[in-house]
C-alpha cells in the first residue's frame, strides 16, 4: 500500500510538469529528472523555476520524485519514473537533466554497485542508461546540461552511505561530458557549507528552497555561458 501511495503521489509531479507545459508559450528549456529537480515544482519553486525566472523565459519541468535512470517495470516506467521517458520531442534549446542517485541508492543496496554504476555510465565504452538518456536529446539538437547532487551538511544522513559511490558517478558523467560536445556537467558538490542545514529538507536528502534557488541560479549563469545571448 505505501508503495502504490508512493507511486502516486511520484505520478502527481509528473501530470503537474505536464499541465505546466501546456501552459508556456513555446518554451525552448527542458527538464528531467529525479526529485532534485521535481522537489518544489507544485509550487513553483523548484530548480525549474529558478532557472525560469532568471533567464526570463519559460522552462517546462517533467521530472518525478523517485525516478531512475533505469526502470523497466511496464506502464509505470512510462509514466515518468524511467527518466528518459519523460524526454518530449520538442524544438529544446537547452535539456537540463540529472539522474541515477535512485539507482544507486534503492537498486545495488550496497552490495552490487560496481555492476549498476557501469550499467549507468561505462565512460570507455560510452554505454549505459545515462549516456542513452543524454544522446537521445543530443540527437534533437539540443545543448544538455547535467546538474549534479547535492552532499550532505556533515550530518548523518540516509544517504550518507552512498557519497563514494555518488562521487564516482559523478565523475564519470564530467568525463563524459568532457568527451562529448554538447553536454555540460554542473557540479553542486560545493554548495553545501560544512555544518549548515539550509540547504537541505528535514530528510537531508532534498533540497531546501534556498538551495533549489540557487542550483536554479548556477543552473542559468551556466546557460548563459554557453548560450550569450540568453
Amino acid at each position: 500500500m505505501k508503495n502504490l501511495i508512493a507511486i502516486l503521489s511520484m505520478t502527481l509531479f509528473f501530470v503537474a510538469g505536464s499541465a505546466r507545459a501546456e501552459e508556456q508559450a513555446e518554451p525552448r528549456i527542458l527538464a528531467i529528472g529525479d526529485s532534485l529537480i521535481a522537489w518544489h515544482m507544485l509550487t513553483r519553486q523548484s530548480i525549474t523555476d529558478a532557472v525560469s525566472k532568471e533567464l526570463d523565459e519559460p522552462a517546462v519541468s517533467r521530472a518525478v520524485g523517485g525516478a531512475r535512470v533505469l526502470f523497466n517495470l511496464p506502464g509505470v516506467a512510462e509514466l515518468g519514473m524511467r527518466i528518459s521517458s519523460q524526454y518530449q520531442e520538442g524544438d529544446w534549446d537547452w535539456v537540463i537533466m540529472n539522474g541515477g542517485g535512485n539507482d544507486l541508492w534503492f537498486g545495488c543496496g550496497c552490495k552490487s554497485c560496481d555492476a549498476k554504476l557501469d550499467k549507468l555510465i561505462n565512460v570507455e565504452e560510452k554505454s549505459g542508461g545515462i549516456p542513452k538518456q543524454i544522446d537521445k536529446a543530443l540527437e534533437s539538437g539540443a545543448k544538455v546540461l547535467w546538474v549534479g547532487y547535492l552532499r550532505s551538511p556533515g550530518v548523518d544522513s540516509l544517504i550518507e552511505e552512498c557519497r563514494d559511490e555518488g562521487d564516482e558517478l559523478e565523475a564519470r558523467i564530467a568525463d563524459y561530458a568532457k568527451a562529448t560536445d554538447d553536454l555540460h556537467f554542473l557540479s553542486i558538490a560545493d554548495l553545501v557549507p560544512e555544518g549548515d542545514l539550509t540547504f537541505h529538507g528535514m530528510d537531508r536528502i532534498h533540497p531546501s528552497l534556498k538551495a533549489s534557488r540557487e542550483i536554479g541560479e548556477r543552473v542559468a549563469k551556466l546557460i548563459r555561458k554557453v548560450d550569450p545571448d540568453r
